[in-house]
């Protein structure tokens, strides 16, 4: 018996450029920033002042009831939207449905750090006795996002949260591919959520010279490949998406948007912070997903690169890219989202995810903006899809995702 097949039934979002997948996808054909000040705390003793943010988001205009908002730190609450609008959008009936072969897997990097940062500074402000909430580890640990999802709509299934650093969420919907290819579920709600944007995180990575501190110009800070690249902008918010058995789905007569045709993880086993110089890891891990997938190099369309407008980050993986794909580089479209949407730490691969299908879904490659400069050490005759969206048929796209420790992942999505 062979591996069942996975599609995409379901999907939903909250980020930067969007409260939902339709106002996201139109904002990457658009080509929007959304970069912004940071306005949650002061940040005058930061070398970075800037992000994107998650504007004008209420809680509360989704059914978070004020209750709940004390027990729930933001990035879960991001998750809990996200997951609600994957399940409307699958058109699923969860009381048709088996709900012990149905699921949650989610990535975060740094899960609730703002709830344990507003805890530990409260306390320290508060003497010597102990005033901690008592919903101050609930709110902190990763894992209760899915926890929280899985209890709303009673999916008894696998559930937990996959925590690698930036590969976190890809490496989230390489094992709900797995977990249904195998037989294990027959649907997991799947991606992952951040809400990093906090004086630790971003005091963290100033310190590690991670962040751009181009606050003059914070709107197009990040604007990877470009030689005036100086770091990543962070980035907050999260993607679901429905994985779903492609028989189970077509019973039912779903919509699928795509099929998830085979993921991909290495190691770099290199730095913990730094890329390896030549992209030995990103070019294996692409392999690896090509392979899972049955998909030569040669098929591939489209590549959401992880593309983090870091100086090393950049060209070790365009180097990647060359050394997997040959000649056939040339013929690919790439671009990095994150010019756009910032860095999702965690949740980067399911936003980029979100990405790949629509430019299957739309035709509609979306662009890399803020170019302005060329890097003697990148290769343009690659087609980067530099300040604007292009249209392209695209049958099979790839999403790269690199986190710190040298985690690396990479999921194939496929038209069906």
């Amino acid at each position: 018996m062979g591996l069942r097949r996975v599609a995409v039934t379901g999907l939903g979002t909250v980020n930067p450029l969007g409260k939902n997948v339709q106002e996201y996808f139109s904002s990457l054909d658009e080509g929007k920033s959304g970069a912004s000040l940071i306005t949650a705390f002061d940040t005058s003793r930061f070398k970075t002042r800037f992000a994107c943010t998650v504007n004008d988001f209420n809680p509360s205009d989704y059914g978070i009831e004020r209750k709940e908002l004390r027990r729930i730190d933001r990035f879960a609450q991001f998750a809990m939207v996200a997951a609600d609008q994957a399940v409307t959008d699958s058109g699923l009936d969860l009381g048709k449905i088996d709900l012990d072969r149905a699921g949650v897997i989610l990535g975060s990097g740094i899960g609730g750090i703002q709830s344990l940062t507003d805890e530990i500074m409260g306390y320290c402000s508060g003497g010597c006795i102990p005033r901690f909430s008592p919903f101050l580890i609930t709110k902190m640990i990763s894992d209760m996002a899915p926890g929280l999802i899985s209890i709303k709509y009673g999916l008894a299934g696998p559930n937990y949260t996959t925590t690698s650093a930036c590969a976190s969420s890809s490496h989230a919907m390489g094992d709900a591919l797995n977990l249904i290819r195998l037989g294990k579920a027959d649907v997991i709600l799947t991606g992952g959520a951040e809400a990093p944007v906090s004086e630790p995180a971003i005091g963290g990575f100033d310190s590690s010279k991670a962040l751009s501190t181009n606050n003059d110009e914070y709107m197009t800070a990040s604007r990877p490949f470009d030689a005036t690249r100086d770091g990543f902008v962070m980035g907050e918010g999260a993607a679901v998406l429905v994985f779903e058995e492609m028989e189970h789905a077509l019973r039912r007569g779903a919509r699928i948007y795509a099929e998830v045709a085979g993921a991909g993880m290495s190691a770099d086993a290199y730095h913990i912070t730094a890329p390896h110089p030549e992209g030995r890891g990103a070019s294996r891990v692409m392999q690896l997903a090509l392979e899972d997938a049955g998909i030569s190099p040669e098929e591939v369309d489209y590549i959401n690169v992880h593309g983090t407008s870091t100086p090393l980050g950049d060209v070790a993986e365009l180097r990647a890219v060359k050394a997997l794909f040959g000649e056939h580089a040339y013929r690919l479209s790439i671009s990095s989202t994150k010019s756009m949407h910032g860095h999702l730490l965690g949740a980067a691969g399911a936003v980029e995810a979100l990405a790949c299908i629509h430019a299957i879904c739309s035709s509609v490659v979306p662009p890399t903006i803020n170019f302005r400069h060329e890097d003697p050490e990148i290769d343009y005759r690659l087609d980067l899809t530099l300040n604007q969206a292009r249209r392209r048929d695209i049958r099979v796209a790839i999403s790269n995702t690199f986190g710190f420790g040298g985690h690396n992942s990479c999921v194939v999505f496929r038209a069906l």
